[in-house]
């Protein structure tokens, strides 16, 4: 059946309350509840056993499976999938008969999946793209692309749906990057039987005035370093011992690396997004940067830096 306010396929042992919205092309499948408030958009599909309460918003072309609640404080944006069974909390302190005067907003961007029984503690942002693992506990914001299982959950892997080069992995010639906003430096390096000496001539092999340089070490393995953008501020990393994995993302392409040869370096240029993880135990990252540091320099959501990618000149 359908609603007069909505053309979608409503079950007839569904219950949709008046004041609910229903996109065209949508299906709410058996014993599903859809409270009024809510707002579902079109060509999604609600599967059998799920509820959505009033201050929820569900984007276009959504899939929730079986026994999915969808509490006061969700959001959903398009092209998000739930797995069977997914749990979503909205409030860190409950108590029986009391209401908070706000429900923490939880917020699933566009194209993310989340595997079935995982958990997600309230006031999160599930980046787009993300994956979470079926029986992951997200206790932290997940990042766009990022890959996530365990308890508590953590950063695995980067989902690779662009066109994407594979993960540079020990080799001898300096490797040339598929996307802009990125580039590998050389640093000049001389090895004999009492060692290794490594030199960087800032003027001649940096390719920017360097005026900070900072150090990264003893990271726990399944920590993840960086995730912003500089407006203005070039950075060179090169990871001194051990090795690093880098993420980089220009906003249309993304790209990953291992840096494991001290000699070789990665310029991060401004307006671009970057991340580090799979950092080794013994992993030492030096950070060469081009400006002093100001907070009002970086982007750290990357919502917004997408936004300030399509607005530059």
């Amino acid at each position: 059946m359908s609603t007069p306010s909505s053309p979608a396929f409503i079950h007839d042992l569904a219950s949709v309350e008046p004041g609910a919205t229903i996109g065209k092309g949508t299906r709410v499948w058996q014993f599903c509840v859809v409270l009024p408030g809510a707002v579902i958009g079109a060509d999604c599909n609600i599967c059998a056993n799920s509820l959505i309460e009033n201050d929820v918003v569900v984007g276009s072309r959504v899939t929730v499976k079986s026994g999915v609640q969808l509490w006061d404080g969700i959001t959903l944006e398009d092209d998000v999938f739930v797995g069977p069974n997914v749990t979503f909390t909205n409030d860190r302190f409950p108590r029986s008969r009391q209401q908070p005067d706000k429900f923490a907003r939880t917020v699933v961007h566009s194209g993310a999946s989340i595997g079935a029984n995982a958990t997600v503690l309230p006031g999160l942002s599930i980046g787009r793209k993300a994956m979470i693992a079926a029986g992951a506990v997200v206790t932290r914001d997940v990042p766009a692309y990022a890959i996530v299982k365990g308890n508590p959950a953590r950063i695995t892997g980067y989902v690779q749906d662009r066109k994407a080069a594979p993960p540079v992995v020990q080799q001898t010639a300096i490797p040339e990057p598929k996307m802009s906003g990125v580039g590998f430096v050389k640093l000049a390096n001389a090895s004999d039987l009492r060692g290794d000496l490594l030199v960087a001539e800032l003027e001649q092999h940096i390719p920017f005035p360097v005026k900070r340089l900072f150090f990264v070490m003893n990271v726990p393995s399944h920590h993840v370093r960086g995730e912003h953008a500089h407006k203005e501020c070039h950075q060179l990393l090169v990871c001194l011992q051990g090795s690093v994995t880098v993420a980089a993302d220009n906003g249309s392409s993304r790209e990953e690396w291992v840096l494991d040869r001290p000699h070789v370096g990665l310029h991060i240029h401004p307006m671009t997004w970057a991340s580090q993880y799979k950092y080794s135990s013994n992993a030492v990252l030096a950070v060469f940067a081009s400006h002093s540091y100001d907070s009002k320099d970086y982007i750290r959501d990357y919502e917004e830096f997408l936004a300030a990618v399509k607005t530059k000149p």
